[in-house]
């Protein structure tokens, strides 16, 4: 009888419904901000249910709009609820919530993509990366123009144990529209393998929990919409820095159809293009005529660590990017820019013999 008292006691009292609130204060989604409000709450409790308990737990509830999402949070049992909204139309319906669940929510008028989350909570609630997931939840139904963007911030953030995941390995359980979805889980050979799946499975646990149809949300948007829950993993499967890995994934799958090779050519300047191409794929043992699509986590390691080598040798690889290559061509009209464009030598000395250019 206890227990069923304290379970009903992280219930919140009768409310309006979340299609009132959007009625009373003349709420309408924007096309511009790729709003689609979901106002369902079996389906909110089914995206809530897959991020695990919430009992006492800490989330982060990213843009909740007209609080759909945060009453299932609220009603889960969750003892703070930290709201970040950019949309200032929606912070009074917000602040209603927040009173019918005092000392359990906190509103952050704000955009999610400069927000310090790892500000935001208590220090004590940190666990060592080695140890299971703190008691933090990232939840959000992602707006479609920001959900990219905010996906790969975080899981560079991952790398870094940075924003949320100072506090340990925080799991996260988001909304993306359905490729995006099937893309960050896509298995190699598949044709929804992306840049997006390989930084996403090679940093973390991805999974893809279940697909909600477009006609759920108002409006009713083109596309239907995947829930994706992200657990990191103790030790990411390459051991190198998260933007030499994106470098290396972005280049490689630019090309998606053609042979992993062409996509590593473009890593080099076009002067030593062919020979660091060859040494590249030689040192990582990767099969040059494979498609990107092929591509297992374990060859993309092998060609970031190779790649890694050949810019312990030469740094000024790191910052070289084919496309500033392209443009100079076009600026100047030249057919071949000089190598020292992009290769740096100390002033007043020749190349040294160990360059690889």
């Amino acid at each position: 009888m206890a227990a069923s008292g304290k379970l009903a006691s992280f219930r919140l009292p009768p409310l309006p419904t979340v299609g009132e609130l959007i009625k009373l204060y003349n709420l309408r989604a924007e096309k511009q901000l790729s709003q689609n409000f979901l106002l369902d709450l079996r389906l909110t409790d089914k995206i809530v249910r897959q991020a695990g308990s919430l009992r006492d737990a800490h989330v982060c509830e990213v843009g909740p709009g007209p609080g759909g999402l945060t009453r299932s949070i609220l009603n889960a049992g969750a003892a703070d609820v930290l709201v970040v909204e950019k949309d200032t139309r929606f912070i009074p319906g917000l602040k209603l919530l927040s009173e019918a669940a005092p000392g359990r929510m906190r509103i952050v008028h704000g955009d999610i993509l400069t927000y310090r989350m790892d500000r935001g909570f208590p220090v004590n609630i940190s666990k060592p990366w080695e140890e299971g997931p703190p008691n933090l939840h990232v939840i959000g139904n992602l707006p479609f123009n920001v959900s990219t963007p905010l996906i790969i911030k975080w899981l560079e953030n991952m790398a870094n144990k940075t924003g949320p995941f100072a506090y340990g390995r925080t799991q996260l359980t988001l909304t993306f529209q359905k490729e995006v979805a099937e893309r960050l889980t896509a298995s190699t050979g598949s044709k929804q393998r992306s840049r997006l799946s390989v930084m996403a499975q090679y940093l973390c646990t991805v999974r893809n929990c279940f697909t909600i149809p477009g006609r759920a949300f108002v409006p009713k948007p083109e596309v239907d919409v995947g829930v994706v829950n992200f657990t990191p993993l103790v030790q990411p499967q390459i051991q190198q820095p998260f933007k030499l890995v994106e470098k290396v994934v972005r280049n490689i799958f630019q090309f998606r159809r053609k042979h992993c090779h062409k996509g590593v050519e473009k890593l080099f300047p076009e002067a030593c293009r062919i020979e660091l191409t060859q040494e590249m794929m030689e040192k990582a043992d990767v099969d040059p005529i494979l498609r990107p699509t092929e591509l297992t986590i374990p060859h993309i390691r092998a060609l970031a660590d190779a790649y890694a080598h050949l810019c312990t040798n030469e740094p000024s690889l790191l910052s070289y990017e084919f496309r500033e290559e392209l443009r100079l061509k076009h600026l100047t009209g030249q057919k071949h820019i000089p190598i020292d464009t992009f290769i740096a030598t100390p002033t007043g000395m020749p190349p040294s013999p160990e360059q690889p250019c």
